[in-house]
């Protein structure tokens, strides 16, 4: 029995909210703190109304100001801070926790609003302070990044001597049937996808134009996509923690519609990050485009399909040559049904809610900063199962080339 305070109240934290009420045992208490408090009490009555045993409280609060997440972390003393809210407010958060000793977890590493660029170097650099702290930050612990790094880890615990390839497979089947739409945050979704590619091979990075390398793959479940090879913010703690790797690729599916309209928008400027000047005020392009797009979270009740998202991975195994994959596929209308959220939120929801039972319990407990790779994998890939992620073993797969 312990508390969890989750900051932000978006489609992934709801998600994370609804799978901490169904796991009472562990989360007796949790507090909703958000910058829009209304949104934690719609949240808070809908579960109310369900009559759920874990006790919910509500707050507001600036995720910018360390200040006031120190008062209300030591108003309500959590055994965990799990931040669902924007990337750009990790390290404030993560500055919270430090002075008040709370363990930490994130599904997203920190980028600066300010530049289109995210790695893990700057939450790295709190590795010796979280462990004089004796505290826990675990980061990444959502779907990708979060679930592929436990994947990897348990595929390097029983299935390999060494890795030596690994590709990361995103593909999402669903239809919101709107023309364009992000699956998350779209601030967060644009910049990611028009970045340039890289990947990890033979000891560094490799960079590619956005949407350059194309593939086409027959998801089990879904069928054929084409598919894209993208940066993605796992790849940099996997190129280190994965023995024997050579080589590390993410791809991630999109649809035509979906590349014809970012690519007009792109055309235009409306996904840029500069200020511009508009009648007298400082806009972002990107955040009025945001403001105009579909709210991820709504899309929940209009999204039919299925999501697949897994690992395969070569290397060698007593001298001989393994390949393995391994992936978790998701209905959107299940997810729906069960919480109000469509899958994508569903699938980072659900790990953000194990990793913070995991470090509550004290399984997944030791000080200082880590991905989710460098623990016992075991307990996650049995808690994914249990909370609505169940994974497929596949020991002849279909390589990409």
């Amino acid at each position: 029995m312990g508390k969890a305070m989750i900051i932000g109240c978006g489609g992934v934290a709801k998600v994370t909210i609804h799978k901490c009420c169904q796991n009472s045992e562990v989360f007796s208490e949790i507090l909703i703190a958000s910058r829009t408090k209304s949104k934690c009490d719609e949240v808070k009555a809908e579960l109310e109304a369900k009559g759920v045993k874990t006790i919910i409280h509500t707050a507001q609060v600036d995720a910018d100001n360390v200040d006031e997440l120190v008062k209300l972390i030591e108003s309500f003393k959590p055994q965990v801070v799990v931040n669902l809210a924007l990337p750009y407010q990790d390290l404030t958060i993560m500055d919270a926790c430090l002075v008040t000793k709370t363990h930490y977890i994130d599904t997203a590493n920190y980028e600066p609003p300010d530049t289109a660029k995210f790695e893990y170097s700057w939450q790295w650099a709190y590795r010796e302070r979280f462990k004089e702290a004796e505290i826990t930050a675990l980061l990444g612990c959502g779907f990708d990044p979060g679930v592929t790094g436990i994947f990897s880890a348990y595929a390097a615990k029983h299935y390999f001597d060494e890795i030596h390839y690994l590709d990361i497979l995103d593909a999402n089947a669903g239809d919101h049937g709107y023309p364009f739409a992000t699956n998350f945050n779209p601030e967060i979704n644009i910049r990611e996808v028009t970045a340039n590619g890289r990947f990890w091979e033979n000891g560094d990075w490799v960079e590619t134009a956005p949407m350059e390398i194309k593939r086409v793959y027959d998801f089990p479940q879904i069928g054929e996509k084409d598919m894209y090879l993208l940066y993605h913010e796992e790849l940099e703690s996997l190129a280190l923690n994965i023995k024997g790797i050579k080589r590390i690729r993410f791809f991630m599916t999109f649809g035509q519609s979906y590349l014809t309209h970012l690519k007009c928008l792109e055309n235009v400027g409306m996904t840029s990050i500069e200020p511009i000047d508009f009648e007298g005020k400082q806009i972002v392009p990107l955040q009025f485009l945001k403001a105009v797009l579909p709210d991820p979270a709504s899309l929940g009740p209009r999204t039919k399909g299925k999501t697949n998202i897994g690992c395969i991975f070569q290397g060698v195994k007593d001298g001989k040559p393994v390949t393995y994959y391994v992936y978790n596929v998701c209905d959107h209308q299940e997810c729906y049904h069960e919480v109000g959220s469509q899958a994508i939120s569903y699938t980072t929801g659900v790990p953000a809610m194990i990793g913070a039972m995991l470090v509550m319990n004290g399984t997944w407990q030791k000080p200082g900063v880590y991905n989710v790779e460098e623990f016992d994998p075991d307990p996650f890939m049995d808690a994914l199962n249990k909370w609505g992620l169940p994974w497929v073993e596949d020991f002849n797969p279909t390589l990409v080339p």
